[in-house]
């Protein structure tokens, strides 16, 4: 009688044992259930294709936490919206004893360092927001040579391999494929107004030669699709690569509405960035918005519809290399203010909030 009091206490306490432990295994692993995952980014899933994913940043922004948070957790690049640009940069005429102001501009790119993002810089040579010194300054093209030598050497020089690559020359082509008549190029000009592409030739010269490493852009808008201004630039791209100027690749804008969702759109567009892709140059997306004459559930459904194949068009294409959206928040988007009527054009709206758009380039770059 002892003995079988033992064995079924044993056997009892055997049991209670196993059921406290097959307790605490559920309960571990319940808990373990529970643990966060890392949530996958913009970035983490660029990363996997060999794609930097980018906005463009403007440094007072920074001060606004939640823009910032947004800028360093989900993009590996950034590039100034306006901080580069020569009217910013170099506001004061060189007789001035301080005629550069990089304080904006370093300040980006202090936060990308710290933030192990990398910076792509924009813009060294653009008829437009140039400083009213240059504008009204009545300067021979002898003069205006020197001039902008100087400033591509020296902001070049300033960054050194902080900035992975230059827009060197901005918008230097009309939709018909002539050339732009600017100050820089026939308004006097540098002093090859007769010259056709040969102003933008100087300019790409004289930014690799005050950084060979960085690497050089062409950057446009509407050269999109195979038209008469991207012909224009394919011709410009294939007469450089022949000669070997240091051309590294070409900056397609993407400011775009819906319409630009349509078959016959997107085919020209993957050709283009093939044939420019054949001469050996990477294709980088580099203002990307898609505005919206309103922000609605179906509107919103049709961008995100279209920000996806503008990803995918990317990936399909080896080259493309870089994907920069104009902006991150619809808070602080230029599209309103220089679009009359539209908006809702990026990835967050304007209380911060991912849009359909956002998770249709996740999900494109997954």
């Amino acid at each position: 009688m002892p003995q079988r009091c033992t064995i079924r206490a044993t056997l009892a306490l055997c049991c209670m044992l196993a059921m406290t432990g097959a307790f605490a295994l559920s309960l571990q692993s319940a808990t373990h259930k529970k643990e966060p995952v890392d949530e996958q980014t913009l970035r983490s899933a660029a990363h996997r294709h060999g794609i930097l994913i980018s906005a463009a940043a403007a440094p007072t922004h920074l001060a606004d936490a939640e823009y910032s948070a947004i800028l360093s957790g989900e993009f590996s690049a950034l590039e100034p919206e306006n901080a580069m640009k020569f009217a910013l940069i170099h506001p004061r005429p060189n007789t001035d004893p301080q005629p550069y102001d990089f304080a904006p501009a370093d300040r980006l790119v202090r936060f990308a360092q710290d933030h192990d993002m990398q910076v792509r810089g924009h813009t060294l040579v653009w008829h437009r927001q140039a400083p009213d010194w240059v504008t009204h300054g009545n300067f021979t093209a002898a003069q205006l040579n020197a001039i902008l030598r100087d400033h591509i050497t020296k902001v070049v020089r300033h960054f050194g391999d902080d900035v992975f690559a230059y827009d060197v020359v901005n918008e230097a082509f009309n939709d018909d494929g002539s050339l732009r008549s600017t100050l820089w190029y026939n308004q006097p000009g540098i002093g090859f107004a007769n010259g056709g592409t040969k102003y933008i030739e100087q300019a790409f010269e004289w930014a690799h030669a005050a950084n060979a490493n960085a690497k050089l852009f062409y950057n446009d808008y509407d050269n999109e699709t195979i038209n008469q201004k991207s012909d224009a630039i394919y011709e410009m791209a294939r007469d450089f690569h022949k000669r070997g100027i240091p051309l590294a690749g070409i900056g397609f804008q993407m400011h775009i509405g819906l319409d630009f969702d349509d078959p016959d759109k997107l085919r020209s567009l993957a050709d283009n960035f093939d044939r420019f892709a054949k001469l050996g140059l990477e294709i980088h997306i580099t203002e990307l918005d898609i505005r919206l004459r309103d922000g609605d559930a179906a509107t919103l459904a049709s961008q995100a519809k279209l920000y996806g194949e503008i990803v995918h068009a990317c990936l399909q294409q080896p080259n493309c290399k870089f994907i920069q959206t104009w902006g991150i928040t619809d808070k602080y988007s230029w599209v309103p203010q220089f679009f009359k009527g539209y908006g809702w054009g990026l990835l967050w709206d304007d209380h911060f909030q991912k849009k359909p758009a956002y998770f249709a380039v996740l999900h494109a770059l997954e």
